[in-house]
Parts: C-alpha cells; sequence; structure tokens
C-alpha cells in the first residue's frame, strides 16, 4: 500500500460521518537537516512525525512517532478548511500554519499545495 494510502487509511477513525479525506501529507517538529546527522542527529533532535489530512471539512493534524511516517497515535489539533498552508519550497519547508512549526520535505509539497487549491471548494 503507498505511504499516502496508508496515511489516510489511518485517520479514518477521527473522520465524521460523510467526511472524506481530500490530501495527506507528513511534517515533522524539527528541521530535516538533524536526519544529516544521522542516528546522532535523531536522538539529538527527537523530531515527531505530524500526519496531516485535509478533508473536505477541516485539516487534522495527528501525532505520529519518531519512527513511522504513516502512523496516527491521536489529534494533535484541527483547523478551518479554509486555512491556507503557505506556499511551500526548498528541500525542508518550514510552516506555521497548523498551531506549531512543521517542516514539511519536499515530497509533500504537491500535496500541501494541492490543499491550498481546493480552499473554500
Amino acid at each position: 500500500m503507498a505511504l499516502r494510502d496508508k496515511i489516510s487509511n489511518n485517520f479514518s477513525s477521527m473522520l465524521q460521518p460523510g467526511e472524506t479525506v481530500q490530501q495527506v501529507f507528513v511534517g515533522q517538529t524539527k528541521s530535516g537537516w538533524w536526519q544529516a546527522m544521522g542516528l546522532l542527529g535523531l536522538l539529538i533532535a527527537r523530531p515527531q512525525m505530524r500526519p496531516v489530512a485535509v478533508t473536505d471539512r477541516r485539516i487534522i493534524v495527528g501525532a505520529g512517532s519518531m519512527w513511522v511516517m504513516s502512523k496516527v497515535n491521536g489529534l494533535v489539533s484541527e483547523h478551518p478548511r479554509s486555512t491556507n498552508l503557505g506556499q511551500p519550497s526548498g528541500l525542508w519547508w518550514r510552516t506555521d500554519a497548523l498551531g506549531e512549526t512543521l517542516f514539511v520535505h519536499k515530497r509533500f509539497h504537491k500535496d500541501v499545495e494541492a490543499a491550498n487549491a481546493t480552499i473554500g471548494h
């Protein structure tokens, strides 16, 4: 199963009746540049993954783990669907739009852009 499908499925218990997931992406609480130091960098920085589901009604930020991108351990925050996430750029894009600073890797930039494109639809 593809990563985005796993993330979407792991949010299913948090969805309201009739709510559908439009996009998903993963942010983390520390810059990914710490990973360049390898295991030592991860142990020092201790980044937490934050899977994000953008639905037709809201944006849900989940509690993830340090090791698994697709795991959703609970709810961190939820935001109105009208929230503009910002324009992603660079390798590790920083956003403060979701209640805490998150760093989003370039592999998820197209998902953030797609979420922004469907605001109000």
